[in-house]
């Protein structure tokens, strides 16, 4: 029995979306120039509070490090504005006057917006820029852990799209959040699409809801170090990428996979930057910290600390800690280090040469990871170009930390907080999701070439006609068994 609090919640999540159409209709009304206006100022506007916004992050949520949030959200506001500002994204996109066809942006209309507590002011920020840019309004179904801090990131966005004068509505959240709720925002007739980052179950409870939807799958991440890297740069990055806000960005390091002729080497690089090598008693504790009972991660470490992680399984690490590492050669439920952590935590794998190493990562990848993403560190274009054929993967990211290459702010991929992991990764797009992904184009295509006109043929034998009494005859007859079978389950 629904209880009074669901029953708000679901009647808030139709009224929001109401407003929101109402609120976009007006929108598509805006010329380019307008829409790029709007988006700049709200990019501005983001940028602006970036700090505070990390700081209540951090504070609700009790995840990830201050300073990186703080990266993170001008990542999805300044750095994402200069990425899509040129976008064509409002009327004609594209004019091939060679091919004589046109294309024509639509919009979607409205977008339904589920936000994770790992990243929620970067995502909230991200999703709403995007969104606006395409023309679209959009309504967030906030992380229970994350609300307020989720709240005042659309309050910052509101109050500047107030002061600009843009229609009221364009961006929305839940304040009554439960799964009611957001299960009918996500299968409102009058919401277009939804963009799902979080949890697998949730993400999965989108793909079902019966509205399209761009989703992400989870990112158990290897990366491989090759003999001929620059082994003391290689660990640097891998270290600032697993420690940067905690190891909460879905695309940082889980495993690390090194060929054995420069294990040694890599170990002790890895202690140089203050990471702690596990015994085999001290990982059997962190194990069990890692991973409860039933074979779910312990929400209680995500986003921590080495230090906090280390005491939470009564150990004791130096107090310079950064990363606790574990040595293993198992993938799987048993191996708890082999799975996606979202903490500074990392398996550590040793193999004889960069082909076992290519086996192991599509292992690794294969036990949670499919579909994202994957790193190497290499001067040898030709095991970067193996690697590359062979991974069941949407991005591989050459010496970078992946979690900042993958999210756009190392490389040039688009700056993202939204993921695809394609098909392998039981997702709709491999692509970092951008405002070119939020728009339908309508193609406008002349005809270039007139069809020959052939003469009819005189008909034999059986006719035409008889053919296709037979031929519907027959598909009757298997239409009609098919609906007796479904009766009967």
């Amino acid at each position: 029995m629904l209880e009074d609090r669901d029953l708000k919640s679901i009647q808030m999540a139709r009224n929001l979306v109401q407003k929101a159409k109402k609120a976009q209709k007006k929108l598509v009304e805006y010329s380019q120039a307008e829409i790029d206006n709007l988006v700049a100022e709200l990019a501005k506007a983001a940028a602006a509070e970036a700090k505070p916004l990390a700081e209540l992050a951090v504070e609700e949520t009790g995840m990830g490090i201050v300073e990186d949030k703080i990266e993170k959200n001008l990542l999805a506001s300044t750095k994402l504005w200069d990425y899509i500002k040129d976008m064509k994204t409002v009327g004609v996109v594209r004019d091939d006057k060679e091919k004589k066809i046109t294309e024509i942006a639509s919009p979607m209309g409205v977008i339904a917006a589920l936000v994770p507590s790992t990243n929620p002011t970067s995502t909230t920020i991200y999703k709403s820029l995007i969104s606006l840019k395409a023309a679209n309004s959009i309504v967030f179904s906030p992380h229970p852990s994350a609300q307020k801090c989720i709240q005042k990131s659309v309050e910052v966005l509101n109050k500047k799209l107030v002061e600009l004068g843009a229609p009221e509505g364009l961006i929305n959240c839940i304040d009554i959040v439960s799964l009611e709720g957001t299960s009918e925002l996500m299968s409102h007739e009058d919401v277009s699409l939804i963009l799902a980052t979080g949890g697998s179950a949730m993400v999965k409870a989108a793909y079902s809801s019966g509205t399209p939807a761009l989703g992400v799958g989870p990112g158990n991440v290897p990366v491989f170090i090759e003999r001929s890297a620059d082994l003391e740069k290689a660990v640097q990055r891998i270290m600032q990428s697993k420690t940067f806000d905690n190891g909460t960005i879905c695309a940082s390091e889980q495993s690390v996979v090194v060929e054995s002729c420069i294990k040694d080497e890599v170990v002790e690089l890895f202690k140089k930057e203050n990471a702690y090598f596990l015994d085999a008693d001290e990982s059997k504790k962190v194990e069990k910290t890692i991973q409860l009972a039933h074979g779910g991660l312990n929400p209680a470490i995500v986003g921590k600390s080495a230090k906090k992680i280390a005491e939470l399984a009564g150990i004791k690490v130096p107090n310079n800690c950064r990363v606790l590492i574990s040595e293993t050669d198992g993938v799987g439920q048993a191996h708890p280090f082999s799975r996606e952590k979202l903490a500074p935590l990392l398996g550590f794998y040793t193999v004889d040469d960069w082909e076992e190493g290519c086996e192991m990562s599509i292992d690794i990848l294969n036990y949670g990871g499919l579909g994202h993403s994957l790193g190497i560190h290499s001067k040898n274009e030709e095991v970067i170009r193996a690697f590359s054929l062979k991974k069941p993967t949407s991005r591989m990211l050459v010496n970078t930390p992946t979690a900042l290459g993958a999210t756009g702010k190392t490389t040039n991929l688009a700056p993202s907080f939204t993921l695809g992991c394609g098909s392998k990764g039981g997702n709709a797009t491999s692509d970092n999701i951008t405002p070119l992904n939020l728009f339908d184009r309508r193609r406008i295509a002349y005809g270039v070439r007139d069809v020959e006109t052939s003469t009819p043929q005189t008909q034999t034998a059986t006719s035409n006609s008889t053919l296709k009494d037979s031929g519907e005859e027959e598909l009757d007859i298997i239409i009609d068994k098919i609906l007796e079978k479904l009766s009967q389950k």
